[in-house]
């Protein structure tokens, strides 16, 4: 009976998102609500759903200060200098401008924003595609793979699972380190070879000649003017009110240091980032209005996944509080061979990229793979090799080509493309990423083949 109850609870839920009847924040919390009262567990579903929040409340508050803490030092231009670096060295050769494309990408993403990460580095390398005639489906690839690679324990993927299994973010990213090493070689790899060929074909590379031709294009607008290098970067009369640039440095080791601590382990993540947006805020806008705006700035993204996640709680707390979660895993796994279950994590990794496109993050991560991870543990595996597996493709470099994630259409609006030929283009290497780190995390010891 509990198993039927929770399978129709996941079915509802999966459905209520993906056909927009609801959104993830309601349907997180009505469906399992009406569940719980339907298999008359009365006020009892209460307590449930505070231990669900209880166990939740770590992560929301890592990931709330997390971005007030990149919002804060963005905004102080702890980025600028390093952006601008990034594009004085590309200078007009196709394969640096490819690499420096993923590295500028890599970086402006370590807020753990895609949306903010492709605002950025698009406007501000589209200019040089242009005027060179690189093939702009390249752009969109290189930022998507430096997205979808760069999964850190304050980003949405990572996240939820953490929320969704009740373990501690680390635990699931701390193993995934030398795995994401590996997948940044492989990203950047390609979008070296990626650019060579774009060399060939626009025959920049045959000889010392073509090379100064190259640099003469790139000295050249479209209608013969001159325009060196990529077009500079325009700072609103607001940005630059908040900038410090004075303070890059002292950002910059705040930042390191934040990172170091909490990948090491000594100190809770929620701890050091509402730590360091403290001394972030106090450092670089000493006035207490300039705190109240800089906090306001960021604070509905903030707000908007924090309250996903507290949703989230209620929906694991109902599930887990009634067996109903263990109940499906006891009837799912008379239907997996014995001899198969090790095999799990490593079938899921390699499916995970393709997941995306079928399951938007939200329906995956909390109603998918407690289910799987559920049926992994009773078999006799470790759960978090399956979220470990998950986050090597599910909504990390597949969500840049889903449909399903408002980002992808950002990717493609803002480089000038269609959706089709960006992931007839895209698809097969974000799937290479994905089956390369899925293979590495094998091979590391990380998940069993």
């Amino acid at each position: 009976m509990l198993a039927l109850l929770g399978l129709a609870t996941i079915v509802v839920l999966l459905s209520a998102i993906m056909t927009n009847r609801m959104s993830p924040l309601v349907a997180l919390i009505a469906v399992p609500i009406v569940a719980a009262l339907a298999g008359g567990f009365g006020f009892e579903t209460s307590k449930f759903i505070i231990a669900g929040i209880r166990s939740i409340a770590p992560t929301a508050g890592m990931f709330v200060f997390a971005i007030i803490f990149f919002g804060v030092v963005t905004d102080a231009g702890m980025m600028d200098p390093i952006i601008d670096r990034i594009l004085r060295l590309v200078g007009t050769r196709p394969a640096r401008i490819t690499v420096g494309t993923t590295l500028l990408a890599l970086l402006i993403h370590l807020d753990g924003s895609g949306a903010v990460c492709f605002l950025i580095t698009i406007p501000a390398m589209l200019p040089l595609y242009d005027r060179l005639g690189m093939d702009k489906r390249i752009l969109a690839l290189c930022v998507s793979m430096a997205a979808g690679v760069n999964f850190l324990p304050w980003t949405g993927p990572m996240i939820r699972s953490a929320a969704a299994l009740k373990v501690p973010v680390t635990d699931i990213f701390n193993p995934l380190i030398a795995v994401q090493g590996v997948g940044l070689l492989f990203i950047f790899t390609v979008a070296f070879l990626l650019g060579k060929r774009e060399e060939r074909r626009l025959g920049l590379s045959s000889s010392p000649l073509a090379a100064g031709e190259a640099r003469s294009v790139g000295a050249m607008g479209v209608d013969g003017g001159v325009a060196a290098g990529p077009a500079p970067r325009v700072l609103t009369p607001e940005q630059i009110r908040i900038r410090r640039p004075k303070l890059f440095w002292v950002n910059l080791i705040l930042t390191l240091s934040i990172m170091a601590v909490m990948i090491e382990g000594a100190v809770d993540p929620v701890v050091m980032f509402m730590v360091g947006t403290v001394l972030a805020l106090m450092i670089n806008y000493p006035d207490v209005k300039m705190q109240k705006d800089r906090v306001d700035a960021h604070a509905k993204a903030a707000l908007m996944m924090a309250s996903i996640l507290l949703a989230a709680g209620v929906f694991t707390g109902i599930m887990s509080g009634t067996k109903m979660l263990s109940a499906m895993a006891q009837s799912a796994v008379a239907f997996v061979p014995p001899d198969m279950a090790q095999h799990v994590p490593f079938a899921l990794g390699i499916l995970s990229m393709p997941l995306s496109l079928l399951f938007d993050p939200d329906s995956y991560y909390f109603g998918m793979m407690p289910v799987i991870a559920e049926v992994y543990k009773t078999l006799g595996g470790d759960p978090i090799q399956i979220a470990q597996a998950s986050v090597l493709g599910q909504m990390t470099v597949g969500f840049p080509v889903s449909p399903l994630t408002p980002a992808t259409f950002l990717v493609v609006g803002l480089c000038g493309i269609g959706l089709g030929e960006h992931q007839k283009f895209s698809i097969p290497y974000l799937f290479a990423a994905s089956v390369v780190m899925t293979i590495a995390a094998a091979v590391l010891g990380v998940i069993p083949f």
